[in-house]
């Protein structure tokens, strides 16, 4: 326990500081699977390299949390990617929670930081007092329009059975800290795509509020 608590305050201490250099700009929406096809010709003709396929993902995505005894909520949160299709290193993933602010600002933005890892992460994260608590498969296709990243996926359990019948379609830019004009791109470049699909800024805390 002494160990585990150890690693808590440090990592506290550690997010306390800002260490974390970049921003998440967020959108988020999802489409039928009838009506995907339409948006994946949408995105071809907008985004770049129009001439070339979409490059196809499929990954599995772990999330792990650490918890202290006298504690209900997770100190923190982190996720490890691994892909199933290329061979690739892993991928440690933690992100803040959504800042508060102008509720105008068109995307959510939370702090991010990814790490390209060795299969040793897991173990390493276990060590420190992490425990696994769900995780999932996801398998679609990636977009690029200058620094935006459009992801349309489809979110599998046990490797192989959608969970739903529509695709999780996201819009997202990594930049650092200070550069809010990207909010705004992104909101242009999602109101080309309605109506496909509506993007919008999630209230996570919305959910959490849910019986």
């Amino acid at each position: 326990m002494g160990a585990q608590v150890n690693a808590a305050e440090l990592l506290q201490q550690a997010l306390s500081s800002n260490i974390i250099p970049n921003q998440e700009f967020l959108l988020q929406g999802s489409i039928l699977d009838s009506a995907a096809e339409n948006l994946l010709h949408r995105l071809r003709g907008l985004c770049d390299n129009v001439d070339a396929s979409p490059e196809t993902f499929s990954d599995i995505e772990m999330c792990f949390s650490l918890k202290l005894p006298t504690e209900k909520t997770p100190v923190m949160t982190v996720r490890v990617r691994r892909a199933q299709d290329v061979e690739a290193p892993l991928q440690l993933r933690y992100i803040g929670q959504p800042e508060l602010g102008d509720r105008t600002r068109p995307t959510l933005v939370r702090s991010s930081l990814d790490i390209a890892c060795t299969p040793l992460v897991i173990d390493f994260l276990t060590e420190m007092g992490f425990r696994l608590d769900f995780e999932y498969s996801t398998k679609g296709y990636m977009f690029r329009k200058g620094r935006m990243k459009i992801t349309v996926s489809k979110i599998l359990k046990n490797m192989t059975e959608p969970i739903s019948q529509s695709y999780l379609v996201e819009l997202s830019v990594l930049a650092p800290k200070g550069q809010d004009a990207i909010a705004e791109d992104m909101r242009i470049f999602a109101e080309q795509l309605k109506p496909l699909v509506q993007l919008e800024k999630i209230d996570y805390k919305r959910f959490a509020q849910m019986p």
